[in-house]
């Protein structure tokens, strides 16, 4: 028995002097990537939508999603040659087809001498409480690094720390990439939101942040881009933005897309006379090769959506289109149930969006 305490006393005392060997920085004032509105109008920092639309678009319909931080990044620089990350999950939220480290866990990538960014490491989250502590890397070489740090795409954050070895270097990043200048600003469904990527660095618009390295906004909330106008007044209210993609068409019904987009779109277009929109159709999922009532909806959906596009088109000529053709690939071994995106599909389909955002918002480059 004396032996098991002694035993227990110096796991103790080990978890605790392992405790001490990190310095724990908090984020709260270190660049945030992705986020549309300001922080004076949300309760959390790592918050998409204000708080007065939490409660307010179709009843509640936003009040958690609005909060989840999908899309978002945190920059810093270190030399320390480990990063652990602590951080709070305001909803523990776990799905039984995504991984809880896409739900609810972060990613860290690193910038290289060539402008790019790389892999480091995932924070995998404790499923079975709110709070996690991870060491993300260890033993690396003590030189000064750029950090890119993913949160989670399906949870809110409502404090996040950066853990450091003793006496390294933290800082605000050196460099002012990925570009915060004029966003490109993305508005959608779960697809959008980044289900079912197996880590949030795989969502497609985190893939194409770290390509293009220029600051996306992710509007895509799981269910309900229904082209609600609240969220078309939040992108208006975005200053100077790059380009609008709307893909919401897997959640808007043909009514909806009859009587709202033509308004959503007018919203966006007062406040931004000359930004270039692109409107992207219902992919054409694997099993719509099977579901017949299922296929025969999407078709609906993409007619009506194509055919108010060359309405708006016929008086705009800054307006673009993506059919859904080839957006999966060929092969229907993309998505994780027939519907959301593994890792393949968001690649595939950052592969098909790269050249299509060049081309529309970045030609001099």
């Amino acid at each position: 028995m004396n032996r098991l305490i002694i035993l227990a006393v110096s796991a103790a005392l080990a978890l605790t002097a392992g405790a001490r060997d990190v310095v724990w920085h908090p984020a709260d004032t270190l660049p945030l990537l992705g986020k549309a509105v300001d922080d004076t109008s949300t309760s959390l920092r790592y918050q998409r939508i204000p708080d007065s639309l939490l409660y307010n678009v179709r009843g509640n319909a936003l009040s958690v999603i609005g909060r989840n931080s999908a899309g978002m990044a945190l920059r810093f620089a270190s030399d320390s040659p480990e990063i652990s990350v602590r951080w709070h999950s305001v909803f523990k939220n776990l799905m039984n087809h995504q991984t809880p480290t896409g739900t609810r866990g972060l990613d860290l990538y690193t910038l290289m001498p060539d402008g790019s960014w790389t892999f480091v490491n995932s924070a995998r989250p404790d499923v079975n409480s709110h709070d996690s502590e991870v060491c993300v890397i260890a033993n690396m070489q003590p030189e000064m690094r750029e950090y890119l740090l993913y949160l989670p795409l399906y949870d809110g954050i409502d404090s996040i720390f950066i853990g450091t070895a003793p006496r390294s270097a933290f800082s605000q990043p050196g460099s002012a990439l990925p570009s915060a200048g004029r966003q490109i600003v993305f508005y959608g469904t779960s697809l959008l939101q980044g289900g079912c990527a197996n880590r949030p660095g795989m969502a497609h618009t985190n893939i194409l942040t770290r390509r293009l390295n220029r600051e996306i906004v992710n509007l895509g909330f799981s269910g309900n881009g229904q082209l609600d106008l609240e969220i078309a007044r939040v992108i208006a209210a975005i200053p100077d933005p790059a380009l609008i993609v709307l893909e919401c068409v897997p959640n808007a019904s043909v009514e909806q897309i009859s009587t709202l987009l033509i308004p959503f779109y007018e919203i966006i277009r007062t406040a931004h006379p000359d930004v270039p929109f692109l409107f992207i159709e219902d992919p054409i999922f694997p099993y719509l090769r099977f579901d017949m009532q299922a296929a025969s909806r999407v078709k609906a959906k993409n007619d009506i959506w194509k055919k108010r596009y060359e309405q708006l088109a016929a008086k705009d000529p800054n307006l673009h289109y993506l059919a859904s053709d080839h957006i999966l690939g060929l092969d229907n071994e993309a998505t994780v149930d027939g519907l959301h995106f593994t890792d393949l599909g968001f690649t595939r389909y950052a592969d098909l969006l790269e050249p299509i955002i060049r081309r529309i918002t970045l030609p001099a480059e």
